[in-house]
C-alpha cells in the first residue's frame, strides 16, 4: 500500500519526478521474465513476444489508475527506461491477432487505453517533446544523439505501421474513440519511406480508407484528425503528393456534394410547410460540421461555397430574430460561422500565388467586400443574438480575423466603432461576472474559466496589436483587481505590452479605468461615499497601477504628468447647475490621482500645483468642509510629497551632435490612437 502513492508519481507535473517513478514502476512490474513463456500463441499460431504480459499490465494499470487524459505523462515517465513501450509489434499484434486457447481477449476499455497509449509512445518517439506542462519554457535544442534516436525510431515505427495501420483503421472504422488516436499516426511517419519501400498500395489503401471514414463518421475529433493527418501528408516536398492531393480532392468534393444534397432535402421540405426528421438535421448539421474541420486545414476556394454559407447565416439570425424556423438547424449555424471564417482566411491564398496583377485586384476587392459582410454579420450575431453558442463563435471569428487583416497586408480592415463597442460589450457581459452558481460542478466551472480566458485573451490582443484604439484597454483594466485571481496574469500582460506601445496611451488608459470605476459609484446626486469598501478598491486599484510604473521617474516622466494632468481635467470640472460656492461633482477623483504622485519628479510637481490652481475656479477655497478634502489631500502631496526625485541635468551638446526625433517616441502622440476620448 505504501508503494501506491510512488506508483501515482508517474502522473506528477515533475518530469524527473515522474521518471524516477517510473524506474520504480518498472522494478516492481515490468522488468521481462527470466524464462518467458515461449509457448503463448495466437489464435493462428504466431508466437507472442515476450513484452505480451507486461504491455497488458501496463494497460491494466493505466485503467486503475483513472487518469485516462494523462497517458502522455505515464508514457513519458516510462519511455526511456522500458524497451517495451517501442515494441510496435507487440502492441498491435495484441490488436489484431485474436487470442490464442491460453489468453484472455482484450475488451473494449483495453483496448481504447493501449492505443491510446501507443499513439503516445509513436508521438514521444518521433518528436522526443515531452507533454505539455512537463516541457521547459521555450523551444528545447535536441541534442546530436536525440536527433539520430528520432531518425532511428521514425524509421521503425514508419516500416512496421505503413502496412499494420490500414488494418487497424479497418478494424476499428465505426469506434470514434479509438480512430481519433489511430488517425493521428501517419503525422509521425517518414513519408519518405512509402517510396523507397514501394509502399504505394499500403498509401492507397490508407487514403481510401480515410475518405470512407470521413463519409461515415461525424465525430469531431475523428474529422480533426483526418483533417490534419491529410494536410501533413499533402506535402509537395514528398513524391506521394501527387495521389495524395487527388486523395484530398475526392474527400472535399464529397464533404462539399453532400452538404448541397443534404441542404437541397432539407430546405425543400420547409418550402413545402413539413418538418425535417432527425434523420434529415443530422445530415445538414454532419456535412457542415465536416467542411468546418476540412476548411480548417484545406482551402476550398475552388468549390464557391463561401456566398451560400454567408446567406445561409444571415438567413439564419433573420429567423431567429423573427422567431421563425431558420434555413439551417440551429446546432448547424456554428459550424457555418466557422466555416465562412476559415474561407476569409484561406483568401490570402492569391496573394502568395498569383502574379497577374489584375486578378490580384480582383481578389483585393472580393476579400473587402465578404470581410464587410461578415463583419456586419457577426456584429449583429453578438449584439442581437439569443443563441450563445451563435455568439462565442461570431466573437472568437471576429478576433481572429481582425488580428489577421489589421496590418494592411494584402487589405486593412479597420473595424467600425460600433463592432468595437460590441465586441466590448461582450467581454464585459460574459467574461466579467462572479460565477457564484453552486448547482455548477467544479469541473464545470473550470472549462467555463477556461472559455472565459480564452475569450479575454482574443480581445486583450486586439489593442494591444492596435488594431482597435488602446482607451479599449481601459474597460478591461478596470477590473485589474476585482478579477485578479481569475485573469490577473492576461491583463498584466496586456498592461505591459500597451505600457511597451506607447507609454502616455497606456497612461491614459489607467485613467479611463479609473475613471470607468469611478463613474460606477456615483449616485444621482454625483455623491461618492469615500468612505465604502468599494472606493478604497478603486483606491487600490490606483496603487496597483502606480506601482507598474517602476522605479525610473525620468523614463515614465511624460506618460505619469500627463495622467496628472487629464486626471486634474476630469476631477475639477465644474458643474453648471451647481451653485458656485459647490465643490466640482468629481472632486473626490483627485484622492485615486494622489497615489500617482510619488511617481512625479519635483520639478513637475511644482508644474502640476501650478496648473491645479490655475483650473479650480474661483481659486483654492479656504474651507475644510469633508467634500473639500480631496483636493486639499492632492494638494499637500504635490507640496509636501515624500521620496522626492529630481531629474538629473541634461548633458550639453554640440550644434552638429543634435538627433532628430526619432517617428513614433512617446513624445509623439501614437497615430494609431489619436481618437483616444478621455
Amino acid at each position: 500500500k505504501d508503494c501506491e502513492h510512488i506508483y501515482e508519481l508517474v502522473y506528477s507535473s515533475h518530469r524527473l519526478v515522474g521518471q524516477a517513478a517510473g524506474e520504480f514502476l518498472k522494478e516492481k512490474f515490468f522488468l521481462p521474465e527470466e524464462e518467458p513463456v515461449s509457448d503463448l500463441r495466437t489464435k493462428r499460431g504466431k508466437t507472442r513476444l515476450p513484452n505480451t504480459p507486461l504491455i497488458r499490465d501496463l494497460v491494466q494499470f493505466f485503467i486503475e489508475s483513472e487518469l485516462h487524459e494523462h497517458g502522455a505523462y505515464l508514457v513519458d515517465s516510462l519511455i526511456e527506461s522500458n524497451a517495451m513501450m517501442k515494441d510496435w509489434e507487440c502492441m498491435t499484434d495484441l490488436l489484431l491477432e485474436e487470442p490464442g486457447p491460453r489468453e484472455e481477449d482484450l475488451d473494449d476499455k483495453q483496448e481504447t487505453s493501449l492505443i491510446e497509449i501507443m499513439v503516445c509512445c509513436i508521438r514521444q518517439a518521433a518528436t522526443c517533446e515531452p507533454p505539455v506542462g512537463r516541457g521547459t519554457a521555450g523551444k528545447r535544442i535536441l541534442s546530436a544523439k536525440e536527433t539520430k534516436q528520432i531518425s532511428e525510431d521514425k524509421i521503425a515505427l514508419t516500416s512496421h505501421f505503413i502496412t499494420t495501420l490500414p488494418r487497424l483503421l479497418h478494424k476499428y472504422k465505426v469506434d470514434a474513440d479509438k480512430l481519433s488516436n489511430l488517425l493521428v499516426i501517419p503525422q509521425y511517419f517518414d513519408l519518405e519511406i512509402y517510396t523507397t519501400s514501394r509502399q504505394e498500395k499500403a498509401l492507397e489503401s490508407l487514403l481510401k480508407l480515410m475518405q470512407e471514414i470521413v463519409e461515415r463518421n461525424s465525430d469531431s475529433e475523428v474529422l480533426k484528425a483526418a483533417a490534419q493527418t491529410l494536410e501533413k501528408m499533402c506535402n509537395k516536398e514528398f513524391p506521394i503528393y501527387g495521389k495524395c492531393d487527388i486523395a484530398r480532392s475526392r474527400i472535399l468534393d464529397m464533404i462539399t456534394n453532400n452538404y448541397m444534397e443534404s441542404m437541397d432535402v432539407y430546405t425543400s421540405l420547409l418550402n413545402g410547410d413539413e418538418r425535417p426528421d432527425d434523420d434529415e438535421i443530422f445530415a445538414v448539421v454532419s456535412s457542415l460540421k465536416k467542411i468546418a474541420y476540412f476548411h480548417n486545414c484545406h482551402d476550398m476556394s475552388r468549390l464557391n461555397i463561401w456566398e451560400g454559407l454567408h446567406e445561409n447565416l444571415v438567413a439564419s439570425w433573420e429567423a431567429v430574430r423573427e422567431d421563425s424556423i431558420p434555413p439551417l438547424p440551429m446546432e448547424a449555424v456554428k459550424y457555418c460561422i466557422d466555416s465562412c471564417f476559415y474561407g476569409l482566411l484561406w483568401s490570402i491564398v492569391p496573394f502568395q500565388t498569383e502574379k497577374d496583377r489584375g486578378a490580384i485586384e480582383h481578389a483585393k476587392v472580393m476579400l473587402q467586400d465578404h470581410m464587410d459582410k461578415y463583419m456586419d454579420i457577426c456584429q449583429k450575431i453578438i449584439s442581437d443574438c439569443p443563441e450563445q453558442s451563435w455568439k462565442e463563435q461570431a466573437f472568437a471569428a471576429v478576433g481572429d480575423l481582425l488580428i489577421y487583416y489589421g496590418s494592411g497586408e494584402p487589405i486593412r480592415y479597420t473595424p467600425s466603432d460600433l463592432l468595437c463597442e460590441t465586441i466590448n460589450t461582450f467581454v464585459q457581459e460574459y467574461v466579467f461576472i462572479n460565477d457564484t452558481d453552486e448547482e455548477i460542478d467544479d469541473h464545470q466551472k473550470i472549462e467555463e474559466l477556461h472559455k472565459r480566458r480564452n475569450f479575454l485573451a482574443g480581445y486583450c490582443k486586439l489593442p494591444v496589436y492596435r488594431v482597435i484604439p488602446t482607451e479599449y484597454g481601459s474597460h478591461v483594466l478596470q477590473h485589474y483587481v476585482t478579477f485578479y485571481n481569475d485573469f490577473g496574469d492576461i491583463m498584466k500582460m496586456t498592461l505591459s505590452r500597451l505600457r511597451d506601445n506607447h507609454k502616455v496611451n497606456c497612461a491614459k488608459a489607467m485613467l479611463q479605468a479609473l475613471i470607468l470605476k469611478f463613474k460606477s459609484l456615483q449616485d444621482e446626486d454625483n455623491d461618492i461615499d469615500r468612505n465604502g469598501e468599494e472606493f478604497h478598491a478603486i483606491k487600490e486599484l490606483a496603487k496597483r497601477f502606480a506601482l507598474s510604473f517602476g522605479l525610473d521617474a525620468v523614463k515614465n516622466r511624460e506618460a505619469v504628468t500627463k495622467l496628472h494632468r487629464h486626471g486634474i481635467i476630469y476631477a475639477v470640472e465644474e458643474d453648471p447647475e451647481a451653485a458656485a460656492s459647490a465643490p466640482p461633482p468629481r472632486l473626490a477623483f483627485l484622492e485615486l490621482v494622489t497615489e500617482f504622485t510619488n511617481k512625479l519628479l519635483k520639478q513637475d510637481k511644482k508644474v502640476l500645483l501650478d496648473y491645479l490652481d490655475k483650473r479650480v475656479t474661483g481659486g483654492i477655497p479656504s474651507s475644510r468642509s469633508e467634500a473639500w478634502t480631496p483636493l486639499h489631500m492632492y494638494r499637500n502631496s504635490l507640496v509636501h510629497g515624500e521620496g522626492e526625485m529630481v531629474l538629473p541635468p541634461a548633458p550639453t551638446r554640440k550644434a552638429y551632435q543634435r538627433k532628430r526625433r526619432r517617428t513614433g517616441s512617446d513624445e509623439e502622440d501614437d497615430p494609431d490612437d489619436g481618437d483616444f476620448r478621455l
